[in-house]
């Protein structure tokens, strides 16, 4: 019984930004838990050809080049995915967008091209997505969206971040899928992940001294790997977590534990 709980048979799912990092891992996850089919999204053709030969041995992958900051892009990717499918188990939001400057250099873009992606698109893709979404729901085991925060979401950056919109954009996020969550609740559950450090472009930056060495001054003493983005991906996506809506989950090595 414990196998069947977090068995993906079946399941189709759409990870947005799946072109590389977190949506790679997400679809990995997917796919080695039995998923039938992982839709990856992205804007960039060449990454998201990239990751489709990386997953492919694991299972059925299928890419769709889409644009999520603007309206015209969600719906051509919500038409897409009408056309192919009848029904979606599981949406990912996981597209992200960050920007970096002084408080005295922040632009006004700064604010209008994060929040187009990591809220705004979170809610309106959603929403195309209800109607496939409640055709994926059956009795004991609901849709699921999850959708991507962050531990800078939780509490302030690290000095000299600098990210100001983005941290903003993702408190937005944790409190957008607590609403959503109350709203679609019982047919569609919504929860949230919310990442600390893990090797991905957006990170590189942080990370120029080394995993390890970056890791050492973690709680946990390590930065995430796949696996735990996989691990929770499959346990939020799966039968296991039949009971859990308007959760937000730090996957974070306890960094929002620290003062």
């Amino acid at each position: 019984m414990g196998t069947q709980l977090f068995d993906l048979d079946g399941k189709v799912a759409v990870v947005t930004g799946g072109g590389r990092g977190i949506g790679v891992m997400i679809g990995r996850g997917l796919l080695r838990a039995g998923a039938k089919k992982v839709y990856l999204v992205s804007r960039k053709s060449a990454e998201l050809r990239a990751a489709q030969e990386e997953l492919a041995p694991l299972g059925q992958v299928e890419t769709i080049s889409a644009d999520l900051s603007t309206t015209e892009g969600i719906e051509e990717l919500a038409a897409e995915l009408a056309s192919n499918e009848t029904a979606v188990h599981a949406l990912f939001n996981n597209a992200g967008a960050n920007w970096g400057a002084s408080v005295e250099q922040f632009p006004e873009s700064g604010f209008d091209k994060v929040y187009s992606v990591n809220v705004k698109a979170v809610f309106f893709l959603t929403r195309a997505l209800l109607p496939l979404l409640r055709a994926g729901s059956a009795p004991g085991d609901p849709a699921r969206v999850v959708n991507t925060g962050s531990v800078d979401g939780i509490r302030p950056p690290m000095p000299g971040m600098n990210n100001f919109s983005y941290s903003a954009s993702k408190a937005a996020v944790h409190m957008l899928t607590r609403h959503l969550a109350a709203e679609f609740a019982p047919d569609v559950l919504v929860n949230a992940i919310a990442p600390g450090l893990f090797e991905s472009k957006m990170t590189a930056t942080l990370l120029t001294a080394g995993a390890e060495a970056v890791g050492q001054h973690l709680p946990l003493e390590r930065i995430g790997n796949p696996d735990d983005i996989a691990g929770l991906s499959v346990f939020l996506a799966s039968r296991a977590s039949a009971y859990i809506t308007g959760a937000i989950i730090p996957v974070d090595g306890g960094i929002s534990t620290l003062r």
